[in-house]
């Protein structure tokens, strides 16, 4: 007999399980009112390319890409910009505050300063921690200190996820950067949210920010919960061609942000108008291939058309 405490997480996990695959069909039939828009006529891709064992691959050039818009290749006089490292970046970090983060907090902090540090001159972050609400820890700063509010952060309350990522879109949507992350370390189930984890999805999709995302969940076991935790946030990640760290904590967890520092510093930006110019409003598929087979390449899977 399941106790009521145990009963209630149960239920509320059911819904989570039934809309935990985050396709791309239900991505691209949110409403447009419901969607952060930005006003642009480019197509950004952030890319990052590694080798199978995980270094990333410098002296690329243009030449080696192959940029593919709904199946269909973009040509060379489409494409205004190519960027090899050099472009800034504006990243939003997502911190966890709720209830359950309680015994991770300090490793939480810990890793946010790692990611703080690992910035260029030329980079800004801001700091927004989510739980029952959604608030604002820092803001866009080219600052490598973590503001002292974060030191009196307390966990607590519900988680609001989603809401945290749009949340996110929205800031980022204002900011002339081309390269743009939103970077969450997390348990990862949302518990209040009213935004969707498909709505949160396409808005990160919509301003071309990258999703990268640490499973806190990951340092306690690998319970059922955590399970669909680290699923729901590597679905996040993979979507949007960013990364998902699986780590058991401590030393590995403050590693692993230091590492999304490094690797936000290892792209290559890629800016082109766009093949189809029809403003209908409608998600357009993406696709990036490199002349070599041995390498592997992440970025974003798709891109909304403006409307109107």
């Amino acid at each position: 007999m399941l106790q009521p405490r145990r009963l209630r997480t149960f239920l509320f996990l059911i819904p989570i399980l039934l809309c935990i695959e985050l396709t791309p069909s239900s991505v691209f039939a949110q409403q447009d009112d419901e969607v952060v828009r930005v006003n642009t006529d480019l197509v950004v891709l952030n890319i990052t390319v590694t080798d199978k064992s995980g270094q990333y691959v410098p002296g690329l050039k243009l030449s080696d890409f192959k940029i593919l818009e709904d199946g269909h290749e973009v040509s060379p006089e489409l494409i205004s910009s190519f960027n090899v490292y050099e472009s800034p970046f504006a990243s939003v970090v997502l911190l966890d505050t709720s209830g359950s983060m309680e015994a991770r907090l300090t490793l939480a902090r810990s890793a946010a300063i790692r990611f703080l540090d690992g910035l260029r001159i030329e980079d800004v972050a801001a700091v927004y921690k989510f739980d029952s609400k959604v608030e604002q820890v820092q803001e866009f700063s080219g600052g490598r200190d973590l503001a002292p509010m974060a030191f009196g952060l307390q966990a607590k309350g519900m988680t609001r996820l989603n809401d945290a990522i749009v949340d996110a879109a929205r800031v980022l949507a204002d900011r002339q950067e081309k390269r743009k992350a939103i970077v969450i370390l997390s348990d990862g189930l949302d518990t209040m949210s009213k935004a969707s984890s498909d709505k949160a999805l396409e808005s990160a999709l919509t301003v071309g920010a990258s999703i990268y995302a640490v499973d806190m969940s990951a340092t306690e076991g690998s319970g059922f919960r955590d399970r669909q935790s680290g699923a729901i946030l590597k679905s996040f990640a993979e979507k949007s061609g960013g990364r998902f760290v699986a780590t058991p904590g401590g030393p590995a967890l403050r590693d692993a942000f230091a590492s999304i520092a490094d690797e936000l510093g290892h792209q290559y930006t890629v800016a082109y108008r766009p093949l189809n110019r029809a403003r209908d409003g409608k998600w357009r598929k993406l696709d990036v291939k490199v002349s070599r087979d041995d390498l592997i390449v992440r970025t974003r899977k798709a891109y909304r058309a403006q409307k109107g």
